[in-house]
């Protein structure tokens, strides 16, 4: 796509903290590239209403990206949803729509697509059930996206709810049977590499997959324990890349 001759566009990502963030250098990266008149800009706001603050002052924005810890609680925000958003009940694609000088916000959910694409090679028959550390905006996509893929979901937190494990439930008939095990949690992301989940790491075997949706550090401890138990590891990096050209195609469809 070549808009050289177009008005500057504006994106951004709306998070807090944003100091993991790769999706900034990504497309600015992409921008200059393709030569596309276009800016990717950090938002961190430490309060979700700020969003209207964002809103007001940048009216060139074309679309945002949405991360923790705001991928539900944007949502009231939208005039809009698409239907895999609304199933899933988060928003990380914010669509700016302008019509007869309104504006008009449409959330979208590309995590789905990011995660359902970049776990599905790395999948054989003995998956079957699969624990979703983390009960989270970006949980729900990988609930969803688990289904969509014949697996069984099961989330896990540390604070027991209804139908909902704890970490101590995890026992070794458990971790036998549930041999995908992915972490939506932000435990173990830059600067704070030194944490992890606390699942009984001694119960993976060869047989599990393990995922973390953490890309910085490129091996998180998760990683690094389920790895030394033999797991096969895989972190969060392909699915955000994925997740980005999906919402490039959101901004742009």
């Amino acid at each position: 796509m070549n808009t050289t001759n177009s008005q500057k566009q504006l994106y951004g990502l709306l998070g807090y903290p944003l100091i993991h963030s790769f999706s900034k250098t990504f497309f600015n990266e992409k921008f200059i590239a393709e030569n596309i008149p276009a800016e990717y800009i950090n938002f961190e706001i430490d309060k979700i209403e700020l969003i209207k603050k964002v809103i007001v002052e940048n009216p060139e924005l074309m679309g945002l990206n949405v991360t923790l810890p705001y991928k539900e609680a944007v949502i009231p925000y939208m005039n809009e949803m698409d239907e895999t958003a609304r199933m899933i009940g988060a928003v990380n694609v914010i669509k700016f729509i302008r019509e007869k000088g309104k504006l008009k916000l449409k959330g979208f959910n590309s995590d789905i697509i990011g995660f359902t694409d970049s776990i599905r090679p790395l999948l054989n028959s003995e998956h079957k059930k699969g624990l979703i550390l983390g009960t989270g905006g970006a949980s729900k996509a990988v609930w969803y996206g688990l289904l969509s893929l014949g697996i069984t979901p099961q989330l896990v937190s540390r604070t027991a709810k209804k139908d909902v494990l704890t970490y101590e439930d995890l026992t070794p008939e458990i971790m036998s049977e549930y041999t995908v095990i992915i972490n939506t949690t932000p435990l173990g992301m830059y600067p704070h590499t030194a944490t992890c989940p606390p699942i009984p790491y001694e119960q993976l075997t060869n047989k599990h997959l393990v995922y973390d949706l953490i890309y910085n550090p490129d091996q998180t401890l998760f990683m690094e324990k389920a790895s030394k138990q033999g797991a096969v590891t895989k972190n969060g990096l392909e699915m955000l890349l994925l997740q980005a050209f999906a919402s490039w195609d959101i901004w742009h469809r």
